[in-house]
């Protein structure tokens, strides 16, 4: 960029230039300040541009006033006092609006935007690039260091839309090298790495910064190497790698060093406020020069004095109103930004409240689960042994409270998930109607509990294929259907799916689940979706149920685009009904599911490592294995796992994810550096900050999670063995 900036100033003196260049003019002051700039002593630079400014003016050259103008905008942002840059640049954008446009017209509005960027107002920023790709396109000026789409991927990135952000970075760091998009790749190479940091993939991330690194040492932008190095230290530092984080924190904090004494043999504060104080004085001069050549003049006429007089009087007079009013301005503004400080506390502790309950009740989830796992497991392997009809009550009791407990944590870790901005939204190509009536047979035996009729009604204008998330939609209308179902006895619950509109090729759908059941009472029609509430208590203990599904169904909905409404009467029923838009899709491609089913003969004499550390976990998972003919070797660490794998073989490793020393996911990345068949399936109480891909980003094949059902327990391990 610097580079870039020195040209447009040789190319401004090139346009001004005279054939005998006298010392008072335009190009000598613009080369007087270009050569300091080079020389990195910005308070001369200031200075000749100043005076490029004023001459430009005094001879009334408008092209020269604002090419001048944009340059002095320019040392500002270079010197990174953004709120002088953006006044400046306005200043600028304004004259060239009534000229023809030229290069440095659109490098305004670009190095405005910036400024903008670097003030997070990220709205303005982006008009700011859109003027410069129009102008950019009416002068054909080649972008080949690709600076806009950096700027736009920057300004994706802000919005959290991080695929989009992402696809434009790769497309710039897949450029040829070259000099002129050099910083551009560094910068798309550190910003992808962030945003990978942020999915917690962390290998990522350490991939692109330090490749990010290693190009910026070609390029020397010491604010750029800064940032990439506080980036490394902090993947480091959720990676738990206290050296390598303290490592690049040093050098950061180093190199800021290093910067900031730099910027102050550039241009010292209070170098730079003596300018700004200077320029102040000179405009005042300049009033008061004016106006003593206005009173000359009126000495030329009795009445022009009088009426002088009389309007310096008004005059006078409108200046105390203001300053009175700027006094009380002033004041008004300290009151307001005191207000808003206190609000900005509030806000913070708001924040830090509703954080310190999202991971209280994740490590709660996380930590209940390896001992419900055991309960469950226990159950599962006592009513395995033919029990005594006398001890069936009690076993099917304890299994039922499993489950129940399961089902409620579950649901307590998915509505962290969607309060954390962790739930990610999938847009694929599905078919609705096989969806609802999948939804509609998969329910059918809780229908006939209750005696109930169960229709689905779908419109047959809808679509055959939409693109959206079928897994959200799915678990939307499962738990409306289910509480429908629920709270309805001899009775009807009515599914209906319309389409509202089509235009183009989105399509607006009408969802609506229709009971006859108990209805709601007015005063409790808002306080359903709040969390684990269910009306009252009698109804929660007459029906059961956790008080979670209307919330986890508000928020998804939310979150997909739309809004839950709701009307009910008591004794009569209710309706839920929502809108959600969908891309029209194509075909489904033919993919085979994954079996649940399987055959005991399949896992007999089967050999497998269990790698866990919990005691309790060992026996149950390990009577469970050998119940199905199974060889089971168990190991309580990872170390020991890593050498016992490359010693020996086994049809399937069974890995806990958390493990003393080294964790899990350490561990399969060591084992599939020399093993890449053996089969490794993840065993996990999953927690907030863990998801399927991450784990499988390690080397797994496949997620088991705890508490697990043992069928699905033995189809997953059936499946690869």
């Amino acid at each position: 960029m610097k580079y870039l900036f020195i040209f447009i100033f040789f190319l401004n003196s090139f346009l001004y230039s005279q054939t005998n260049e006298k010392t008072d003019s335009i190009p000598y002051y613009s080369n007087l300040s270009s050569s300091n700039i080079l020389n990195n002593k910005y308070k001369n630079a200031l200075f000749y541009t100043q005076k490029a400014i004023n001459y430009s003016k005094a001879i009334r050259n408008t092209q020269a006033q604002a090419n001048q103008i944009y340059n002095l905008g320019k040392i500002y942002f270079d010197l990174k006092k953004y709120n002088d840059a953006i006044e400046t640049f306005h200043k600028s954008i304004t004259l060239y609006k009534n000229l023809k446009p030229t290069a440095t017209y659109a490098y305004s509005y670009y190095y405005l935007g910036v400024c903008y960027i670097e003030k997070s107002n990220f709205a303005d920023a982006e008009i700011c690039f859109t003027e410069t790709q129009s102008l950019f396109d009416e002068l054909k000026i080649t972008n080949t260091a690709e600076i806009l789409p950096l700027q736009r991927g920057i300004i994706s990135k802000s919005k959290a839309n991080y695929d989009v952000a992402s696809t434009i970075f790769k497309t710039i760091i897949a450029k040829p090298d070259s000099q002129a998009i050099l910083n551009s790749k560094v910068e798309a190479l550190y910003q992808i790495g962030t945003i990978e940091a942020s999915k917690n993939r962390y290998n990522l991330a350490l991939n692109y910064l330090n490749k990010a690194l290693e190009l910026n040492e070609k390029d020397e932008n010491l604010e750029q190497k800064s940032n990439i190095l506080l980036a490394l230290s902090t993947v480091f530092e959720k990676m738990l790698d206290k050296n390598n984080a303290y490592s690049y924190l040093k050098q950061h904090l180093n190199l800021k060093e290093s910067i900031s004494i730099l910027n102050n043999e550039r241009l010292g504060i209070d170098d730079y406020d003596k300018f700004k104080e200077t320029e102040r004085l000179k405009e005042l001069a300049q009033i008061d020069r004016d106006t003593k050549q206005q009173e000359k003049t009126s000495k030329f006429s009795k009445l022009i004095s009088i009426l002088a007089i009389a309007l310096i009087s008004i005059l006078s007079l409108l200046s105390l109103s203001l300053y009175k009013n700027n006094i009380i301005r002033t004041q008004s503004n300290l009151m307001l930004k005191e207000k808003n400080k206190e609000l900005e506390i509030a806000k913070e502790k708001a924040e830090r409240a509703s954080n310190a309950r999202s991971e209280f009740l994740s490590t709660v989830s996380h930590e209940l689960r390896t001992p419900l796992n055991a309960i469950n497991g226990i159950a599962h392997l006592l009513l395995e042994e033919n029990p005594k009809k006398s001890q069936m009550n009690y076993l099917s009791s304890l299994k039922f409270s499993g489950d129940y407990l399961t089902k409620f944590i579950n649901e307590i870790l998915e509505i962290n998930k969607i309060d954390s901005n962790k739930l990610e939204i999938e847009y694929i190509s599905f078919n609705l109607k096989q969806l609802l009536e999948d939804i509609k047979n998969s329910l059918k035996e809780l229908a006939s509990v209750n005696n109930n009729i169960f229709k689905l009604e779908v419109d047959p204008a809808i679509p055959d294929y939409l693109i959206g998330d079928p897994t959200k939609l799915s678990q939307i209308m499962m738990n409306l259907i289910n509480n429908a179902l629920k709270f309805t006895k001899n009775g009807t619950v009515s599914v209906i799916a319309k389409l509202h509109s089509l235009e183009d090729k989105n399509a607006t759908l009408y969802f609506e689940v229709i009971d006859t059941g108990i209805g709601i009472p007015a005063d409790k029609l808002q306080s359903v979706f709040d969390s684990f509430s269910q009306g009252s208590i009698e109804i929660n203990r007459k029906y059961g149920g956790t008080g979670l599904g209307l919330t986890i169904v508000k928020k998804l909905i939310k979150i997909l685009g739309g809004r839950i409404n709701l009307n009910s009467i008591v004794g009569k029923g209710s309706s839920f009904s929502f809108e959600l838009q969908f891309r029209i899709g194509s075909p489904l491609i033919n993919v085979k599911e994954k079996t649940k089913t399987y055959n005991d003969s399949s896992l007999k004499n089967k050999k497998i490592l269990l790698v866990e550390d919990n005691k309790i976990n060992q026996m149950i998972t390990e009577k469970m294995l050998r119940n199905k003919g199974i060889f089971c070797k168990i190991i309580d660490n990872g170390e020991d796992a890593i050498e016992i794998v490359k010693k020996n073989k086994f049809d399937l490793i069974l890995m806990d994810v958390h493990l003393p020393g080294i964790n899990g996911t350490v561990a399969t990345e060591q084992i599939r550096k020399f093993d890449t068949k053996t089969p490794i399936i993840a065993l996990t109480a999953i927690s907030l900050d863990e998801n399927r891909e991450m784990l499988l980003s390690f080397g797994m094949n496949d997620v088991v999670t705890k508490p697990f059902i043992p069928e699905e327990f033995y189809a997953v391990i059936a499946e690869y063995v």
